[in-house]
């Protein structure tokens, strides 16, 4: 059954007691915490009216209060929650990706090898950027961008000692140059099922945090 809760109302103001509250839940009954922290993340993603310092800082403090996850397999539905470079340009990323969102999730292997789900609508903007990349056509659908994973320290400057989930692009060699192999995602479990990410991009040999995305298992 679904839940009749509103996820943005709690009973606890700080964000990592509500993550306590969900991880609480989730020894009980943990479809219904997955359920209830992919509509908390979805109502940062959505709401209109949220102060970006906030919920980037909320974000941050689910981000520093979780681990690694301990085992990631198969598809998931992906979201971008937020970006966090210069606030007018957050808003038109937002505005933008309501219209149009080509990323739909990621799929994970055995061995720490895993892909991007993209739409099929996203072929020819790719090949457009890309146009020596192809897109892989498998039973999950469109993958693209493959990736290798391993558990090492966070490289974001403002996340401390914290050991993540590394979703590596620039070991794929089959991966583009452009943009592609500078990205740098990281990852944690928020509870079983739902794991917060961060996006850094690499320049100049330094890696700068653009946003916050968000994966949810598939079942």
């Amino acid at each position: 059954m679904a839940s009749t809760e509103d996820p943005t109302t709690t009973t606890t103001s700080a964000p990592a007691e509500r993550l306590d509250e969900l991880r609480a839940l989730s020894r009980k009954n943990p479809a219904e915490a997955a359920s209830q922290a992919w509509a908390w993340l979805k109502s940062v993603r959505d709401s209109e009216l949220r102060e970006y310092d906030q919920a980037a800082s909320d974000l941050e403090a689910l981000f520093r209060a979780s681990a690694p996850p301990r085992k990631l397999e198969g598809l998931t539905e992906g979201l971008l929650v937020m970006t966090t470079t210069l606030p007018i340009l957050d808003r038109t990323v937002t505005a933008v990706t309501d219209l149009w969102m080509p990323w739909e999730g990621k799929r994970f292997g055995a061995e720490g090898k895993g892909a991007n789900r993209i739409a099929s609508r996203a072929s020819m903007p790719l090949r457009l950027l890309w146009p020596l990349y192809s897109m892989t056509q498998t039973e999950d659908g469109k993958l693209a961008f493959d990736f290798v994973t391993h558990v090492e320290a966070s490289r974001d400057k403002d996340g401390g000692e914290q050991d993540v989930l590394v979703i590596d692009y620039k070991s794929v060699e089959t991966n583009p140059r452009l943009l592609i192999r500078s990205v740098r995602d990281e990852l944690v479990e928020l509870v079983p099922g739902v794991y917060l990410g961060k996006i850094l991009f690499r320049v100049s040999g330094r890696y700068h945090k653009i946003g916050f995305f968000a994966l949810h298992n598939i079942d």
